[in-house]
């Protein structure tokens, strides 16, 4: 190999194996320091489209399982006044069943109507309550999207506690103001009918229920999928940052040795 002076052959080779050994490191160095194999789109182009998919999916999916305990949280409020407009369904055939007692006078009977007339006014009530501005009750259902993408979904029926065939309604109608304007098969119908209420109330929950741990499973398989994609491995990277270490080390070391490969010259022009 011939000696000369302008090219120093060695010396561009060596620079070129560090610059590379030095890149490699700097970028083992991101991955470990960011905990992702993803530190830049350039590392894994088709890799990151599919991430950033897998990791709006999972989003979405937390987002939903909250809407549906919020939906959970709807069908336990109505229960609630459900369960409560049974005790005073019971409290109201008690009291038809003794005011139906002969041997009560008239003002027993008044002050049996008394209760039932602030019974009544308590039923109302109940038929108007609302969960977050949401009424309970009424003719108009709500649709819970239970599926991350919203294909699937839940319907929350229907519950009009004030109507008269549906609900109990024929108890607290204008023209009833006293117990004398009842039968006790009104009270017992109203009473099937917050019982099928109810009945349905549970059956729904129950379905979120399931909905919700679909979900949640769905979404940790989502996460896992996308880390396998964006997660470096710590222990395989460690690896690759002791090799990159060790390169640029040598190839410093080596540029230094070829950059002295010219002083040769100098001793034959001596």
């Amino acid at each position: 190999m011939s000696v000369v002076i302008n090219t120093n052959f060695a010396a561009t080779v060596a620079a070129d194996n560090l610059a590379a050994s030095n890149a490699s490191l700097q970028k083992s160095l991101n991955r470990l320091s960011s905990g992702s194999k993803i530190v830049s789109p350039a590392d894994d182009a088709g890799g990151l489209a599919v991430s950033m998919k897998l990791s709006a999916a999972a989003t979405r999916s937390g987002a939903v399982v909250t809407n549906i305990a919020n939906s959970v949280s709807f069908l336990q409020a109505q229960d609630g006044v459900l369960k409560v407009a049974g005790e005073v369904l019971q409290r109201m055939g008690e009291l038809k069943t003794l005011y139906s007692d002969p041997t009560k006078n008239a003002n027993d009977k008044a002050n049996y109507d008394s209760e039932f007339t602030q019974l009544q006014a308590q039923l109302g009530s109940l038929a108007g309550e609302s969960f977050n501005g949401v009424a309970l009750f009424g003719t108009g259902s709500l649709t819970v999207p239970v599926s991350e993408d919203g294909s699937t979904t839940v319907t929350i029926t229907a519950k009009n506690l004030a109507d008269s065939s549906s609900g109990v309604g024929v108890l607290t109608a204008t023209g009833v103001g006293s117990l004398s304007g009842i039968q006790l098969s009104d009270i017992t119908t109203a009473v099937q009918n917050v019982a099928t209420m109810r009945a349905n109330n549970g059956a729904e929950q129950s379905r979120l229920g399931f909905a919700s741990e679909v979900l949640t499973v769905n979404k940790a398989n989502l996460e896992a999928a996308n880390s396998r994609i964006t997660d470096v491995d710590v222990a395989q990277e460690s690896t690759q940052l002791a090799r990159w270490n060790i390169l640029v080390q040598s190839g410093t070391a080596m540029l230094a040795q070829a950059n002295q490969s010219p002083q040769i010259a100098l001793k034959l022009l001596q």
